[in-house]
């Protein structure tokens, strides 16, 4: 159901930088670039996340209650992740762990604001 979802970024190289490496643990590339951000994904046929300056020429700001889930293929790459994103700037909003029954998580937000989770089931 979801196409792709963007988030919004003063700072649009080093949201870059964060997205190539944390995305690259899941395999995902570069999929389009342009002058206000750049959008990632597996494939074409497959939910992507994009970074973008905000079209209206205002400062981004993180949505209240907004998060982006990133399906992970293990518990392991949920840490690796998790760890990965703290060391490029992001801030802890949950250490890995379990979260309820099969479900395995890890929250951060970015280093704009953007609240995002790793997770795995089973």
């Amino acid at each position: 159901m979801i196409g792709y979802v963007t988030l919004g970024t003063n700072d649009l190289p080093r949201a870059i930088a964060f997205y190539d490496k944390l995305l690259g643990l899941l395999g995902a590339k570069r999929q389009m670039e342009f002058d206000r951000g750049v959008a990632w994904g597996i494939d074409m046929s497959t939910p992507g996340v994009g970074v973008l300056k905000p079209f209206d020429g205002k400062a981004a700001t993180a949505g209240n209650g907004t998060m982006v889930a990133l399906a992970a293929p293990n518990r392991e790459k949920v840490e690796e992740m998790y760890q990965l994103a703290l060391s490029m700037g992001a801030t802890d909003e949950g250490k890995p762990g379990q979260r309820g029954d099969g479900f395995y998580a890890a929250y951060f937000r970015d280093p704009d604001g953007n609240k995002l989770n790793c997770f795995c089931t089973g």
